[in-house]
């Protein structure tokens, strides 16, 4: 039980960032699909303690700003983020488009630790905390080429690669010959291979023994063209962050 209603703090959470605009319990209920008894136990506990508020007599629940403050004293504190954080922020600054920081999950996906957006109006636009596929995403193919051929095929080999599209790397050896390849020009590529008209390339790191991934991503039309200057870009941020260690 407890799990479960973990579980559904965090939904309701997440439903307030994806409606952007106050509730009201009955809608709060239906969006969550829980009983509006267990919503409304869930939303008393919640604005008991700060972190939702009512915007006026049956107008609806919203977060305050306590939810933020305490997301932002927790990112601070982040030991891993905190070292990379500089050089994520000069790599999107060198190349103005998005930088994803990433790792791999013990139930082989790739996780995002930390995003920093373009400044172009059109972008690709992940969010931290995503999880994405590893033989259709540039940080998943750099993660993996830190392991044996052995350990990727047992990683990978439980279950059909989903295909996104025809570009999707849907077979063991079609994505062996990629890293190797990846291996030989300095950068792993993701050229919409998940997402239509979306390109990134990537490259991985080791800090403190545990294995990193660093992506530039974008439209394609802009990252293509200036895939082996990013590259370098990335290349020489990943040492300097293991030099640092």
């Amino acid at each position: 039980m407890s799990v479960k209603t973990a579980l559904r703090v965090i939904e309701i959470i997440e439903t307030y960032a994806r409606e952007k605009r106050a509730l009201p319990l009955s809608e709060l209920a239906r969006l969550l699909d829980v009983p509006v008894s267990s919503c409304l136990a869930l939303i008393r506990t919640l604005t008991g303690l700060g972190y939702l508020y009512e915007t006026g007599r049956r107008q609806g629940y919203y977060p305050t700003g306590r939810l933020l403050a305490m997301a932002q004293r927790i990112a601070r504190a982040d030991p891993v983020l905190d070292r990379v954080y500089p050089s994520l922020t000069e790599l999107r600054d060198a190349t103005r488009e998005t930088v994803v920081f990433a790792k791999l999950t013990p139930d082989a996906r790739v996780v995002y630790l930390d995003v920093l957006d373009s400044p172009h109006t059109i972008r690709y636009a992940p969010v931290a905390g995503e999880f994405k596929d590893i033989h259709a995403n540039s940080l998943g193919k750099a993660l993996i080429s830190l392991q044996d051929e052995k350990t990727r095929a047992q990683m990978l080999g439980g279950q059909p690669l989903t295909r996104y599209n025809e570009r999707t790397l849907t077979s063991l050896q079609a994505l062996e010959e990629d890293i190797r390849l990846s291996r030989q020009r300095g950068w792993f590529m993701n050229s919409g291979e998940s997402i239509a008209d979306v390109g990134a390339i990537a490259w991985p790191l080791t800090l403190s023994g545990e294995h990193y991934a660093i992506s530039v991503g974008g439209p394609i039309y802009r990252i293509e063209p200036r895939q082996e200057e990013y590259a370098r870009i990335l290349r020489a941020a990943c040492t300097a962050l293991e030099q640092q260690a």
